[in-house]
């Protein structure tokens, strides 16, 4: 019967990723996979006749609650932090620079620079795409590539190496292990700089290589495309070299200021001076606002829609993680349980449990912070014991950890994808190829590279 219920559990993940593939709304996809989770675990111990409905209300929205409870402050501030960034002008001025330093040749760095200096910054990757896809969507268009190539690039920049590689990031699949590794945000820098660059170098070649192909096939802008963008024409950013008048170095100057200083004080306070993530982002919503003082009537809508758009992304996750919560008390948990965790006894098989552990229930929630939470609230104990006696770093598990989460999370069902193909008008069909090839299939090639290297060498 562990063994059913161990199906049940694949049954309603495979469910969960249909349907959310389909374009269904993962809120009410998740409570129906969790019922489908608990039907075929009845059979084998589960509970009595009302284990069906207390799985729902009790255990999925506790995990919900929970989730929520741990998160929300940071979901919160981060958005508020990207939508002031975004309404006072501050990111834009900081792509605008960007693109006109890399060119339009460079379509792909020209979006990917601006991803990473903004995640890396601490402005959450859900408002990054609100912010992006602007500025991306002139870029593309400007160098007449298909509109369908632009939202792999924005995963890959927004929700890559940044967002689990590089050490002293403020995003929270970052944050997560330090609660239970003892850890920092600064954690195992080797490992995870020699990754993100690894990683960072396949996925620009191969989305350049996307764009050749394009250019090569004579595909233009429009080619593909479902429909029109939830973006109007006015709300678009000019394209490079179409800027109504030039722009001074002063000014140039004036704008790297604006955009780049908020995300210095988040990035320094957080890493340097060791504050609180909530602290270092008040501390950045401050010094975005005190450099836009001429635009105050900006910030009381910044701080609105920034809540708006907190409270949605916060609940995308939470719904996969409480779906993730009634997994962990069926029976077949403690049979994968087993098989992830079982029989190590050498650093190369801790380093690939914990990938593993992290990676597949990353996959089963659809949410890096969400599978990363329930795996490290399941497994972090042992896994520290077993470091111990292997006497492998703490820090090392903690970039471990942080890596994979953000590996096999982005299958079709992922809150994340979705609202990017949602904001940018493309389908699953048209452009989760290449987001899956750039966000799933190369970090995850590299990160077993590099676990093989670290466990053997």
């Amino acid at each position: 019967m562990t063994v059913l219920s161990l199906t049940g559990i694949f049954a309603g993940l495979i469910l969960m990723i249909f349907l959310t593939y389909r374009g269904h709304s993962i809120i009410w996809v998740a409570p129906l996979c969790t019922f489908l989770v608990v039907l075929f675990s009845l059979g084998a111990g589960l509970g009595d006749g009302r284990s069906l409905l207390t799985a729902y209300t009790v255990d999925y929205m506790t995990g919900v609650g929970n989730y929520f409870i741990s998160w929300f402050p940071i979901f919160l501030l981060g958005a508020i932090f990207g939508k002031l960034m975004d309404l006072t002008g501050s990111a834009k001025e900081l792509a605008d620079v960007i693109v006109g330093l890399v060119g339009s040749r460079f379509v792909v760095l020209a979006v990917l620079i601006p991803c990473i200096i903004l995640t890396y910054g601490g402005v959450s990757l859900f408002v990054v795409v609100f912010i992006m896809y602007p500025m991306g969507s002139s870029i593309y268009r400007a160098a007449n590539l298909p509109r369908t190539l632009l939202p792999p690039a924005i995963a890959f920049g927004s929700f890559g190496i940044t967002m689990t590689c590089f050490p002293g990031s403020p995003q929270i699949q970052n944050l997560i292990p330090t609660n239970y590794f003892g850890t920092t945000a600064s954690a195992g820098p080797l490992f995870g700089i020699i990754t993100g660059v690894l990683t960072g170098i396949a996925g620009y070649l191969y989305l350049d290589s996307r764009v050749r192909w394009a250019q090569k096939e004579g595909l233009s802008y429009d080619s593909a495309i479902s429909g029109a963008s939830v973006f109007s024409e006015d709300q678009k950013a000019p394209a490079p070299g179409q800027s109504k008048s030039p722009v001074s170095i002063q000014q140039k100057a004036r704008m790297i200021c604006r955009g780049l200083l908020p995300l210095v004080v988040v990035f320094v306070t957080l890493n340097l001076l060791k504050w609180e993530i909530v602290v270092s982002l008040i501390a950045g919503i401050l010094a975005c606002g005190l450099l836009h003082l001429k635009q105050i009537r900006t910030i009381p809508a910044a701080f609105t829609e920034g809540a708006k758009s907190s409270v949605t992304a916060m609940m995308n996750s939470a719904c996969a993680v409480g779906f993730g919560t009634v997994i962990r008390i069926v029976p077949g948990f403690a049979l994968l349980t087993g098989l992830l965790t079982g029989n190590i006894t050498s650093p190369l098989k801790l380093y690939f449990s914990e990938a593993l552990s992290v990676g597949v229930l990353s996959a089963a929630t659809g949410s890096s912070s969400g599978g990363l939470s329930i795996a490290l609230e399941a497994f972090s104990d042992q896994y520290l014991q077993l470091a111990n006696t292997l006497q492998v770093s703490p820090g090392l598990l903690h970039r471990i950890a942080a890596i994979a989460s953000g590996c096999l999370d982005k299958l079709p069902h992922n809150g994340a994808v979705i609202t990017l193909l949602i904001v940018s008008q493309c389908t699953h069909k048209e452009s989760y190829k290449d987001i899956f090839i750039v966000s799933v299939l190369i970090p995850t090639i590299i990160l077993c590279v590099m676990l093989l290297v670290y466990g053997l060498f």
